[in-house]
């Protein structure tokens, strides 16, 4: 029997079942290493918030290897608990990235194939978020869908949600939220067919 498709409010619960599964399965190849360059070299600092970490591997392991110092936040503690072990030196919050308050800021926050699990709803409250732990200047990365809507995929055979805002309204909470779009590619070829956004945070509070 077909498993029926779930929804944003069983992605964790999901994760935390077949997440360290999936880990095994998924690619190591770094196809995203273009645009972690570019995250990288946009951003003013090293310090690296990662929102749905996963297992840290290879994203967080090959920013770490760069110098970067990495705070990974994920709402699946087996998924905390790999990132622990992959990469001991640097912290990891066992925390639902939606309404997180760390108290601290951070010169680059990447939420890649991670915030495209949250409800529509849900990504509109994000902006906030985003914006309360950028430094100035901060470098923004996320994945989304190329238009508005739903989709299901499957993690290590488990079914599992998506969604999207239409790009217009993307470029809105930006811009409202104190972001610039540095770029914007739409199923980019050159990263497994991934919609990608990089953004940068006005770079003085208020400004």
């Amino acid at each position: 029997m077909t498993a029926k498709p779930t929804g944003p409010d069983d992605v964790l619960t999901t994760y935390q079942r077949v997440g360290p599964a999936w880990v095994n399965e998924r690619g190591q190849s770094l196809f995203e290493r273009r645009w972690l360059e570019r995250l990288m070299r946009t951003a003013p600092g090293l310090r690296v918030l990662d929102l749905g970490c996963g297992a840290g591997r290879p994203i967080s392991v090959w920013l770490a290897g760069q110098g970067a110092s990495v705070t990974g936040v994920d709402g699946a503690a087996a998924m905390c608990a790999l990132f622990r072990a992959n990469l001991p030196g640097h912290t990891c919050h066992h925390a639902d990235m939606r309404g997180l308050s760390l108290g601290q800021r951070f010169d680059a926050i990447l939420a890649w194939n991670s915030f495209f699990h949250l409800s529509a709803e849900d990504q509109v409250g994000m902006f906030p978020v985003f914006a309360a732990h950028a430094a100035p200047g901060a470098a923004l990365m996320f994945t989304s869908g190329p238009a508005a809507g739903e989709a299901f995929g499957t993690v290590a055979g488990a079914p599992i949600y998506h969604a999207s805002l239409a790009p217009e309204q993307y470029r809105a909470l930006l811009h409202d939220n104190g972001f610039a779009v540095v770029d914007f590619v739409p199923e980019d070829p050159d990263c497994n067919g991934h919609t990608v956004w990089l953004a940068r945070a006005s770079v003085s509070d208020g400004s």
